[in-house]
């Protein structure tokens, strides 16, 4: 990055994708919003698949450094997303119905169901979709890379 930082998590990050899409050669609309929770940044464009990677590690990358430097030196932070042609939201509803199933075959055998092993960033996509849904629980097993989510009945 330029020597000339500029000010504020937004334009930081702005900034870092511009180098990164332009680093990939690839073409893409950068959109960085940011609200009291969270600050999105979604890149638009065709062929983005290079900035995705394989599995969303790629992305996962990207966000990963967004967040370092979006909030370098601040003490107040905030979640940061970074997507790229809607990658995230497909992938959370793919997420959701592998939950719902494994929700339901839970709940049908009474037994715990392990889902295969996933990132921590789509573990949560899956704890989150299912902490309200009523007689089962969901807890993490396993070491990364091979890290997964287990749902299970809840027994009273």
């Amino acid at each position: 990055m330029s020597a000339q930082t500029p000010d504020g998590p937004v334009g930081r990050v702005e900034q870092l994708l511009a180098h990164i899409v332009e680093a990939v050669g690839v073409e893409a609309e950068i959109e960085v919003t940011e609200d009291a929770e969270t600050l999105t940044a979604n890149l638009a464009g065709e062929d983005l698949g290079l900035l995705i990677g394989r599995h969303g590690q790629t992305i996962d990358a990207i966000q990963h450094l967004a967040y370092r430097v979006a909030y370098r030196g601040e003490e107040e932070r905030k979640r940061v997303t970074v997507d790229a042609a809607g990658y995230r939201e497909r992938r959370a509803s793919l997420l959701q119905h592998d939950a719902d199933q494994a929700a339901e075959e839970a709940l049908r055998i009474g037994k715990p169901v392990a889902l295969d092993a996933m990132n921590a960033v789509e573990r949560r996509v899956v704890h989150e979709y299912l902490r309200d849904r009523t007689g089962v629980e969901t807890y993490s097993e396993g070491d990364e890379p091979d890290r997964h989510l287990v749902v299970a009945p809840i027994t009273a």
